[in-house]
């Protein structure tokens, strides 16, 4: 039995190329994997040389009970590459099925070659890599250079290349983030020091996307469309874009080149989505925003993260970063007159040619709460390398030493400056912690700073997306025990099923939780998660910790606490959500 999963355009660098074209995510039981994909690959170039794209490359990951097959394509030829892809999938199943094919495939795909063939469109693209300027396109604008040197035409209205104002055209500095925690928190941080050295920042991230404090659009935009709007705007000095590792696996990277790429962690986090099964391939989809770093620019990355650890040993030119300086990977950079990042008697610390310089006391940093989250110590690591890289670019010359540590002083001192993650409030004795944790690896970041706190009980909040699997639940729901609660409330989420059935999730979740120890009727449910911190503060007596894990009714928690604390609440009185 085959199936196909998901059929789309491939715009940028993506895990099996740099080439634009277009992937085919298929299922399959009990079919040879050799023979159908061999047959895939078969029709596929059959069907390109008769289109007239014998050029173009076929690559293809296997999986358990899957693959992926791309063919790359022409930049105005992307939707007739993922009919071509899919064509060549049926001619290929029907094969190895023993039934007859439809073989007229290829003349309806030249048809729609013809239409879609745009000259000025590939043209303009050949013009602006020969300059080594970015070049985006979509269904509606072109643009070429970036921020400040943009020029953005409609689709239907391109210049001709000897009409562009080429000497107009460049690029800003352009920072890609990716990981799997810490990409939100350490994209706030880079745009705080940017904005400290007076250069305005474009930022996308899963908040939105934002231009000099205007939102341009708000919700989860850490993908190419995001970082589009945030490149086309002339008002942006340097871009900062959150790289997801969905956005990825979609449609590729935003850009084909860019100046720093910062890679946060590798965790078990969406493993069975995409065909991704393992760390190694999870850990090879995040270092796809490495192979774009322009050769003088700079890969950022975790020397306390096995993952990275492991498997980006070979990514060169690397800046290091971990919270010891004894950690293997900083410790040989050091010694080679390398650079890296640490923290060295309380000081964060930072190495260019191997001569460490002290940059701020860590306890300065209000992220930090005094160093015990060490999860936000090793994101200002993080930034911190990438702010130093950003330093020696021609727009970030003003990002020096003393800006930086100004920036990370202010940065997080209130909620505003880092909504939803790692929020601490006191509600008349009644402790509330806000964040975004969402999976093992986050969960056990933040248990390193709330297990240091005091607390006569403790509850969390916590749920999940759909797209995850029952042992991932279960590990997720261990990972919340480690938190030592008295009372858990399990949320619904129903914007996030995601094909499962309503109420799956918190099954699995709660009889895992009862499986570790905790008394059914000390388990709750809503649906939102608004309600479960009204729930929780019913519940909630002088000297217990709330845990509020949030992921889509944030704004509405954090002004409901805000409102409370202004109002001067007390424990036992009623809660009404903002």
């Amino acid at each position: 039995m085959t199936a196909v999963i998901d059929s789309h355009r491939l715009t940028g660098p993506h895990l099996l190329g740099d080439r634009p074209g277009a992937a085919l995510d298929v299922a399959f039981e009990d079919q040879d994997t050799q023979r159908l994909v061999g047959a895939w690959h078969e029709h596929a170039r059959r069907l390109l040389d008769a289109v007239g794209w014998s050029g173009e490359e076929l690559s293809a990951r296997t999986f358990p009970g899957g693959a992926s097959l791309v063919i790359s394509a022409p930049i105005d030829g992307l939707y007739a590459a993922t009919d071509l892809n899919e064509a060549a999938w049926d001619a290929a199943t029907a094969e190895t099925d023993g039934r007859p094919f439809d073989d007229s495939a290829a003349g309806r795909l030249r048809e729609t070659i013809v239409r879609d063939h745009n000259t000025r469109l590939r043209a303009l693209r050949d013009a602006a890599r020969a300059r080594d300027v970015t070049f985006l396109h979509d269904d509606e604008l072109v643009s070429a250079g970036s921020g400040r040197g943009a020029q953005v035409w409609p689709l239907g209205d391109l210049p001709e290349v000897p009409a562009v104002d080429w000497a107009a055209v460049r690029d800003v500095p352009i920072v890609l983030v990716t990981g799997s925690n810490g990409k939100t928190t350490s994209v706030r941080l880079l745009a705080a020091i940017v904005t400290a050295a007076g250069l305005v920042a474009g930022v996308t991230s899963t908040d939105g996307v934002r231009v000099a404090g205007d939102t341009l659009a708000g919700g989860d935009y850490a993908g190419p469309m995001g970082a589009r709007l945030a490149l086309r705007d002339r008002r942006v000095d340097v871009a900062i874009l959150e790289t997801a590792r969905g956005g990825i696996f979609r449609r590729g990277l935003a850009v084909e080149r860019a100046d720093v790429a910062l890679i946060t962690n590798i965790a078990a986090d969406h493993l069975d989505d995409f065909g991704v099964h393992d760390l190694a391939t999870l850990a090879a989809a995040k270092l796809v925003a490495a192979r774009a770093v322009r050769p003088d620019g700079r890969v950022v990355l975790n020397a306390d993260d096995p993952g990275l650890a492991t498997h980006a040993l070979s990514v060169s030119p690397a800046t290091w970063f971990a919270i010891d300086p004894a950690a293997p990977l900083v410790a040989a950079e050091l010694a080679a007159g390398g650079d890296a990042c640490f923290v060295e008697d309380g000081w964060f610390m930072s190495a260019r040619g191997g001569q460490p310089v002290r940059v701020e006391r860590v306890d300065a940093v209000p992220i930090t709460h005094g160093g015990s989250a060490a999860y936000n110590v090793s994101n200002v690591l993080g930034a911190l390398g990438a702010a130093m890289i950003l330093g020696d670019r021609a727009g970030g010359r003003m990002i020096s030493l003393p800006v930086i540590a100004r920036a990370l002083r202010e940065f997080g001192g209130t909620p505003a400056d880092n909504p939803g993650r790692g929020n601490f409030f006191d509600l008349a004795g009644v402790r509330i912690v806000v964040d975004y944790a969402h999976n093992p690896h986050g969960l056990r970041a933040i248990a390193a700073v709330v297990s240091a706190l005091d607390a006569r009980r403790r509850l969390v909040v916590i749920g999940q997306a759909g797209d995850r699997g029952d042992d991932a639940l279960r590990e997720l729901a261990r990972a919340t025990w480690a938190l030592r609660p008295d009372r858990v409330i399990l949320k619904e989420l129903p914007e996030l099923h995601r094909g499962r059935e309503p109420g799956s999730v918190r099954r699995v979740m709660a009889a895992e939780l009862e499986a570790l120890g905790l008394a059914a009727d000390s388990i709750g449910h809503v649906e939102r998660e608004i309600d479960a911190l009204t729930k929780a503060l019913a519940w909630a007596q002088q000297g217990d910790l709330v845990i509020m894990l949030t992921h889509e009714d944030r704004e509405a928690v954090l002004g409901t606490i805000e409102r409370l604390r202004q109002s001067g609440w007390r424990p036992g009185a009623a809660v009404t959500p903002a």
